[in-house]
């Protein structure tokens, strides 16, 4: 976590500088920097597979909800980071897009869980 928090700092004191006179090379400082953090957690994700994994062999035929699961919180990170940039980058609009968009695909993700609860409560 500190590698992550240096590089972070780093990066924003090496843009205030350009911010000023050069502003696509602070963009790209920022960027950069961006890039290497999504890297740094992305080299982490093997440890949480591996639990995910094993989660699935307990489940058996119920480990479809894992995967939605997965999926939900995949485009949620997605879509915030990629939202995250829009709007550091100036296009907050695009920023509100790319949000809605991802609002959507967990609704869209989630319908198979929604479609089970509702049989469930029904067959009560």
């Amino acid at each position: 976590m500190v590698k992550v928090a240096v590089i972070g700092v780093m990066a924003v004191f090496l843009a205030l500088p350009l911010n000023k006179d050069k502003q696509e090379y602070a963009m790209l400082v920022v960027l950069s920097a961006c890039l290497i953090i999504i890297g740094l957690a992305l080299s982490k994700l093997g440890g949480v597979f591996e639990v995910i994994n094993s989660a699935k062999k307990y489940l058996g035929d119920n480990s479809l909800y894992i995967d939605i699961l997965i999926k939900m919180v995949g485009i949620t990170y997605v879509s915030e980071f990629g939202a995250n940039l829009c709007r550091d980058a100036g296009f907050g609009s695009v920023a509100n897009q790319i949000e809605f968009f991802g609002k959507l695909m967990i609704l869209a993700v989630s319908m198979p869980i929604l479609m089970t609860l509702i049989q469930t409560i029904s067959s009560m």
